[in-house]
């Protein structure tokens, strides 16, 4: 009596917690991808919001950075607002109105959304800006005139052509002061590395209009560098840097000229004398500073709020997916652990019943139960070989111990004489008995894995000649004629591999156990063939194999007899004894040792003409 199931491992209860685990699970997954989807739309919209932002600094900054006040900045701050649909409002340090998009009346948000001042700008939407602070488009005094911006136009053309010359394909960029520079791809190619026969230095060259700026701007750091220099005030001063797409401006260290070096300290301290000293020479030329508002009144960050209603809704949802997931599992499950319970029954049923399931569906349930129902009949098949087995076995160790002990009996009592001819049928009856327990060692040994074959170079004519020679006495002596041939083929391998000159075929296996295997099918042909008959022993090379045909014209083989002849004590003829009919375990001894050597053994047959067995090995070659 088996003891029931306990409630938490049933199919069914596991079944139903796994699906209820799977569908929580859904509904929690379905319900965070639906806020994460909507924090995600909100956040899209928030970075829309900034993007628009920084758009709109950056244009009030470039109008700042090319005018020296915000007179004239009412209508920038107007279309800005009609294509952003936002309000925008400047006002000085002191919220004293200078543009909006509104009506003066209406309130301006508590806190300004960015200060707008060229020369101290926090947009770096622009190159440049990020090392300095300073918007590129402040160019103040550095702007050229029309004469030196076509002048210098002029030069970037030549220069563009020698590069393309010279294999470098290059454009021609304008930047805010006017000044014509090349670039490529990657940036400005002035600086980098420009083919030998343009490095005439003429487009670099600050022109008339830069030599004063600069001039000046070396004044307005004059002081600062000195400081920054110490005792060598000449190691520091300001020039233009034409390798940016922007305008620059960066101190200028004499290192080469007076062999002495710079600190980075003093490097560093020089360049903020030279952007100081710019801000002061840009001072005139830009708008002041002032604040900017956007949109009306403080924003407050989106956030996704869910009412009763819907949480209610929610609820609901969530509750029905579970019943519904449920009622299905409970359906599915019922359906699936009946026919489980069906082969669970029959499998606890006693051995000797062999009972067997019905098959009511095509799945994988139908599937096992079609795999049990032949378990059930190979094992019953199994059970009857396994008593046919000890019965014959019995019958195979009795017959020679009985004669054995029958004899030694009268011996021992007097009757008989143990002469030289009661001796040698004691030694017949012997050699029986071990050669029995010998194929069943071997056959256990095969069973087991443990047979073990000392493999060699074997040439098939050889062996052919040795099982010949074994069996020819007794083979004529039961008026048997016995034949050998071997097919000779082209490109034949030796024992070294090299191939053999005659064509004759070479395996590796174990000779003496293939000896015994062609043994067997000698001695069983001679024994089911009459006397006149034939049996012939042939070799051939058939694609990778070596095949080996045992045939004789023996009494045959019936077709319904074909698939038993190679199980253990099988006789065509049931009635025969065990001397004329031998022990039943030689064909099965001979599948054993030809599957050991990687190999395979076939039989065809046909009652009143003969039998051939056939057996494939590797060739060596």
């Amino acid at each position: 009596m088996t003891r029931p199931i306990p409630l938490r491992k049933r199919l069914l209860v596991r079944l139903l917690i796994t699906s209820v685990l799977i569908a929580i699970c859904s509904v929690a997954a379905t319900a965070w991808l639906a806020v994460e989807t909507t924090t995600r739309a909100i956040q899209e919209e928030q970075g829309q919001v900034l993007t628009e932002d920084m758009d709109i600094l950056r244009q009030l900054s470039g109008y700042a950075a090319t005018h020296r006040d915000w007179s004239d900045v009412g209508k920038t701050v107007r279309a800005l607002s009609d294509r952003t649909g936002r309000r925008i409002a400047l006002t000085a340090p002191d919220r004293t109105p200078i543009a909006d998009s509104e009506t003066r009346d209406t309130a301006l948000p508590p806190r300004a959304a960015a200060a707008v001042d060229p020369l101290h700008t926090d947009t770096f939407t622009e190159p440049g800006a990020q090392r300095t602070g300073i918007d590129p488009r402040a160019v103040g005094p550095f702007r050229l005139p029309r004469a030196e911006r076509e002048r210098v136009r002029l030069l970037a053309e030549k220069r563009r052509a020698c590069f393309s010359i010279n294999g470098v394909e290059t454009t021609i960029t304008q930047m805010a002061s006017g000044r014509s520079v090349l670039v490529d791809e990657d940036g400005t190619v002035d600086g980098g590395q420009v083919p030998t026969p343009c490095a005439d230095g003429l487009l670099n060259t600050p022109t008339a209009t830069e030599e004063k700026a600069l001039t000046e701007l070396n004044t307005y750091a004059g002081d600062c560098l000195k400081g920054v220099g110490g005792k060598f005030p000449s190691l520091f001063a300001a020039t233009v840097d034409f390798t940016d797409r922007s305008m620059l401006t960066r101190y200028l260290g004499r290192k080469a000229e007076t062999g002495i070096d710079t600190t980075r300290d003093q490097d560093k301290k020089a360049q903020e004398c030279v952007d100081r000293a710019r801000r002061q020479q840009l001072e005139p030329y830009v708008a002041p500073a002032a604040e900017l508002f956007l949109g009306r009144g403080d924003s407050a960050v989106p956030h996704f709020d869910m009412s009763a209603a819907n949480k209610a809704k929610v609820t609901g949802v969530a509750g029905l997916v579970l019943a519904l997931t449920v009622a299905v599992t409970v359906l599915v499950a019922t359906r699936l652990v009946r026919p489980l319970r069906a082969l669970t029954h029959a499998a606890q049923q006693p051995p000797e019943q062999h009972v067997r399931v019905p098959v009511t569906t095509q799945d994988e349930t139908g599937i096992l139960a079609v795999a049990f129902n032949d378990l059930a009949d190979r094992r019953e098949r199994m059970e009857a070989q396994r008593k046919a087995m000890v019965a014959d076995i019995a019958h195979e160790l009795r017959t020679p111990l009985t004669n054995i002990r029958g004899w030694l009996e009268v011996t021992r009592d007097g009757v008989v004489d143990p002469d030289p001819e009661l001796l040698a049928s004691l030694h017949d009856e012997a050699v029986v008995l071990q050669r029995v327990i010998d194929d069943l060692q071997d056959l256990a040994a095969a069973d087991a894995g443990t047979l073990r074959l000392h493999r060699e170079p074997v040439r098939a004519d050889e062996l052919l000649e040795q099982v010949v020679a074994a069996h020819r006495v007794a083979a004529e002596g039961a008026g048997v004629r016995l034949h050998m041939s071997v097919a000779a083929s082209q490109g034949s391998h030796g024992s070294d591999g090299s191939g053999d000159s005659d064509g004759t075929p070479w395996l590796d296996a174990d000779p003496v156990r293939m000896r015994q295997a062609l043994g067997n099918l000698v001695s069983n042909a001679i024994r089911h063939t009459p006397a006149d008959g034939t049996i012939t022993l042939s070799c051939r090379r058939q694609d990778d194999e070596v095949v080996f045909e045992v045939a004789d014209t023996g009494s045959g083989i019936a077709p319904e007899d074909l698939p038993s002849v190679f199980e253990r004590f099988w006789r065509a003829e049931k009635s025969r004894s065990r001397r004329t009919g031998g022990s039943g375990l030689g064909l099965s001894i001979v599948r054993q040792l030809v599957t050991a050597h990687g190999g395979t053994v076939t039989v065809t047959s046909e009652l009143g003409t003969g039998s051939v067995f056939t057996l494939r090995l590797p060739d060596a070659g």
